[in-house]
């Protein structure tokens, strides 16, 4: 597992035969990289058309083809990838911030329909997706394929990648729409990942009842059990801080240990063949909850930019190096005896993902929609549009499940593999640019001037109001349990199961959660701690 740094770069300093030289020159070439991706991304921030996952991937796509002139076409890259690498160290820092910023209160509020979209819709999205693929190898594309492949391309496709839309929506003017849009992203990503997981531990070369029923139940216990370690982890950060208050001699000890105890619940659950993605979300928001209201107030800014920029630079890393492998030579040299079909793959692929897509958004939406009595709370039809082209971008997920599917440490050699992982590149480069590009000129012409809805403005207008990085920080996380109206007969928890279970939550986190594991609120108050410090002046 690693990086293959032995690339010709010599000319840069130093001499190629020297042991260190390579990696030098690698390392710093590809952070020079990613700075150029950081600052172009900047410059280009006004337009809003371009972001830095495109940015990242045009660079990378220029990078390695200058690579491929230099080296004489034998190689597009600098580094090599290895999907180990970015399950272990650049996923984590990606969905834990996803957990950790996000907007608790919408995405509860929301959470039934983001579950439906999540994971009910990923999983229509899979069987689509799959019959499609199984059909063209069923006419004989590609010979040498089997019925796992298939089933794996499925899950495979089903990983979508919202950041470009949510870099065009806004928060204060679509609440609703942005919490759909990024809670279903992030339940999207994990039920793949699940998904693709479970698939491995079976023979799927004959599927019966008791495989298909087996399938579906490693798919609930990886689901619960991922989502409960995460959350017993996340508890358990927050009572040690809480119990220990670390930041009375030292704030470096509480960020390293908040730091750390998100990363030990990824790798715990990659230990027990869990869930990582899954555990390390629900992990965040936990943490989120609870662990960050016990550490001192710098411990908190420190910890909310120190998680946002390793998210950032990770989603860059991984862009960057997309589109350099988009040119790797050796696996298009592979397809390129068949470049019809190639093409043919890739389409069909492509248009499986567009079908899968429509089969899970409009339906769902339809079904979501009978269980909301106010027209302000149903989606609407330009929304549902918009949700459906969000998720039609695949991005670093889908990349790494194709390279932990179809190669070894980077490379391949079989042709069906170099099939399917070069079409899987395809449809990446091309649903980030094409779509991408596209995403904020739809909005507009879909949601002209559009403006929050009266009751989430008035929600937005509250958390507007509190301080952003003090002791009420996430308002959106928290509610008064006056503001919610108490359940008074079976006919209401029907019809308002949302704001029900809401009120019942408040009341045990109120009274048990938070006086256990700290909170908002909950805060403990130590003498010479340095919250009683910046209370009074720095003095």
């Amino acid at each position: 597992m690693g990086f293959d740094w032995s690339l010709p770069f010599g000319g840069l300093g130093g001499s190629i035969g020297e042991p260190d030289a390579a990696p030098v020159h690698s390392i710093t070439l590809f952070v020079a990289l990613l700075l150029t991706c950081i600052l172009i991304g900047h410059l280009l921030e006004k337009s809003r058309w371009m972001n830095e996952s495109i940015t990242a991937l045009v660079i990378g796509v220029v990078t390695g083809i200058l690579i491929l002139v230099t080296t004489g076409g034998k190689s597009s890259r600098i580094l090599i990838f290895d999907e180990e690498i970015f399950f272990i160290y650049l996923l984590p820092p990606i969905i834990f911030n996803a957990g950790f910023q996000v907007k608790k209160k919408q995405f509860f509020r929301n959470f039934m329909t983001i579950t439906l979209f999540g994971a009910v819709g990923t999983l229509i999205s899979f069987v689509i997706i799959f019959l499609g693929i199984s059909l063209m190898f069923l006419f004989s594309l590609i010979v040498s394929v089997v019925v796992h492949t298939s089933v794996a391309l499925g899950a495979i496709f089903s990983a979508t990648d919202s950041v470009c839309t949510l870099q065009v929506l806004s928060q204060e003017d679509t609440p609703l729409l942005y919490s759909l849009v990024f809670g279903e992203g992030v339940v999207n990503d994990a039920t793949s990942v699940v998904l693709f997981n479970a698939i491995q531990r079976f023979d799927l070369s004959h599927i019966t009842s008791s495989i298909a029923l087996q399938l579906l139940g490693s798919f609930l216990y990886l689901f619960f059990t991922s989502t409960l370690l995460g959350i017993a982890i996340g508890l358990l950060s927050a009572y040690i801080i809480k119990k220990l208050y670390f930041g009375r001699h030292s704030t470096d000890r509480e960020v390293s240990l908040m730091m750390l105890m998100a990363y030990l619940s990824y790798v715990m659950a990659e230990l027990f063949d869990l869930s990582g993605i899954l555990t390390v979300f629900f992990c965040g928001i936990v943490m989120s909850h609870y662990t960050w209201h016990n550490v001192t107030e710098s411990s908190r800014v420190t910890t909310k930019h120190a998680f946002a920029a390793l998210s950032f630079i990770s989603e860059i890393f991984i862009f960057l190096y997309v589109g350099m492998d988009a040119l790797d030579i050796e696996k298009w040299r592979i397809v390129a005896k068949s470049p019809a079909t190639s093409a043919g793959v890739s389409s069909v692929m492509l248009g499986m993902v567009l079908l899968g897509r429509a089969a899970s958004v409009f339906p769902l939406s339809f079904i979501s929609n009978l269980f909301k009595k106010s027209d302000n709370d149903k989606i609407q039809f330009k929304e549902q549009i918009i949700i459906w082209w969000a998720g039609l971008i695949r991005g670093a997920v889908s990349m790494a499940l194709a390279y932990n599917q179809f190669t070894r440490a980077g490379y391949t050699q079989l042709q069906g593999n170099a099939f399917m992982i070069t079409s899987t590149i395809t449809i990446v480069l091309f649903s980030t640019v094409v779509f991408g590009l596209a995403t904020k000129p739809l909005i507009r012409w879909l949601l002209p001037g559009h403006t929050a809805r009266s009751s989430e403005l008035e929600d937005d207008a509250k958390a507007l109001s509190l301080p952003l990085l003090g002791i009420s920080q996430d308002p959106g996380a928290e509610t008064s349990t006056d503001n919610i109206q108490r359940p008074v007969s079976l006919r209401m928890l029907l019809t308002k199961p949302t704001n029900t279970v809401h009120y019942y939550w408040r009341k045990f986190d109120d009274g048990f959660m938070r006086p256990v594991f700290g909170g908002r609120g909950f805060t403990p108050f130590v003498p010479g701690s340095p919250i009683e410090r910046s209370l009074h002046g720095g003095k």
